[in-house]
């Protein structure tokens, strides 16, 4: 590991930083270093001068992410309170990387802007701008203006959804870059409704995930290629727990990990799961999928850093 010395830095620098904790299914080793940068000024400084050798992993607040038990050989950079402002200018609204998904959608609301999407959604504003984050035939892109990044070389750049290329639970975004805000045009509402919305949202989330376990929410994207939209005539065959149902894989058990009996899709840590069993399961029910239906299930997880034991597929 590179010893780090930055000077004149005013956020956090820590050493071989466990990020099981900082994960939503609490498993994964070590990073090299965590740097937790106190504001926009703080990281563009760190990005600057950190040497160019040094890979840099932006991590939000983990809620769609194993990390692996080798842990990884890089500087994770977890934004905080210099990066999670939520302001409201007319029919528009700009949120900071760092700010929870939930609270933006209820701020929002509170405007009479329709973010309610966003309401049931795990994560931060960064994480859903990565991964195109969406629900009820709503996503992220829909609703995007724009978005400011650093650059690994500690430059502040404006970002497009040209830019950003926003897929089914993917965007582009250049190596190493950071996201820090983005701005969004979201249709209007009634305050009153919208926060209705969400209550009923929240309700029925509660009622068929498996919000009380150790989860990162779904595990597989839909091979239908889109969200489900909530509706009573919802098309299930091409949903991942459709699929997953159908190869016999529903409360699937590895070690400490399992395919939640309430939501197929739901991987879960049983309470004692590293991050193999976590991942090596999920290659289990890939295979199985395949076997039963000739579909390949893809990874909605993020996987990072370095495998302890016997490696499993990364495809």
């Amino acid at each position: 590991m590179t010893k780090l010395n930055i000077p004149d830095l005013r956020g956090k620098l820590t050493p071989e930083r466990a990020l099981s904790d900082l994960t939503w299914l609490r498993v994964g080793g070590p990073a090299d270093y965590l740097f937790q940068p106190a504001d926009l000024d703080d990281l563009c400084l760190f990005m600057r001068r950190l040497p160019q050798g040094i890979e840099v992993f932006p991590m939000g607040v983990g809620s769609n992410l194993i990390v692996r038990d080798g842990g990884l050989r890089a500087v994770v950079i977890r934004l905080g309170r210099g990066f999670n402002s939520i302001e409201v200018d007319g029919d528009q609204i700009t949120v900071g990387a760092a700010a929870l998904d939930a609270h933006v959608a209820r701020k929002a609301a509170d405007a009479g802007l329709d973010l309610t999407f966003l309401r049931t959604i795990p994560g931060s504003i960064g994480g859903a701008l990565r991964m195109n984050a969406g629900c009820y035939g709503s996503y992220t892109a829909d609703y995007f203006v724009s978005a400011e990044a650093v650059t690994r070389a500690g430059e502040v750049v404006t970002l497009t959804a040209d830019d950003l290329n926003f897929r089914y639970r993917q965007s582009d975004l250049s190596p190493g870059s950071v996201l820090v805000s983005a701005r969004f045009a979201p249709p209007k509402g009634v305050p009153e409704e919208l926060h209705a919305r969400m209550e009923s949202q929240l309700a029925k989330r509660d009622e068929t995930q498996p919000t009380k376990d150790r989860s990162a929410g779904s595990t597989f994207r839909n091979p239908a290629g889109f969200s489900s939209t909530g509706k009573a005539d919802d098309v299930h065959d091409l949903k991942a727990w459709k699929v997953i149902d159908e190869a016999g894989m529903r409360g699937a058990i590895r070690g400490g990990a399992q395919m939640s009996p309430k939501h197929s899709n739901f991987l879960i840590n049983t309470g004692a799961a590293t991050a193999n069993d976590l991942e090596a399961l999920g290659e289990e029910v890939r295979k199985k999928v395949y076997a039963s239906s000739g579909i390949r299930l893809e990874w909605e997880i993020k996987r990072i850093g370095e495998k302890l034991g016997d490696p499993v597929s990364q495809s």
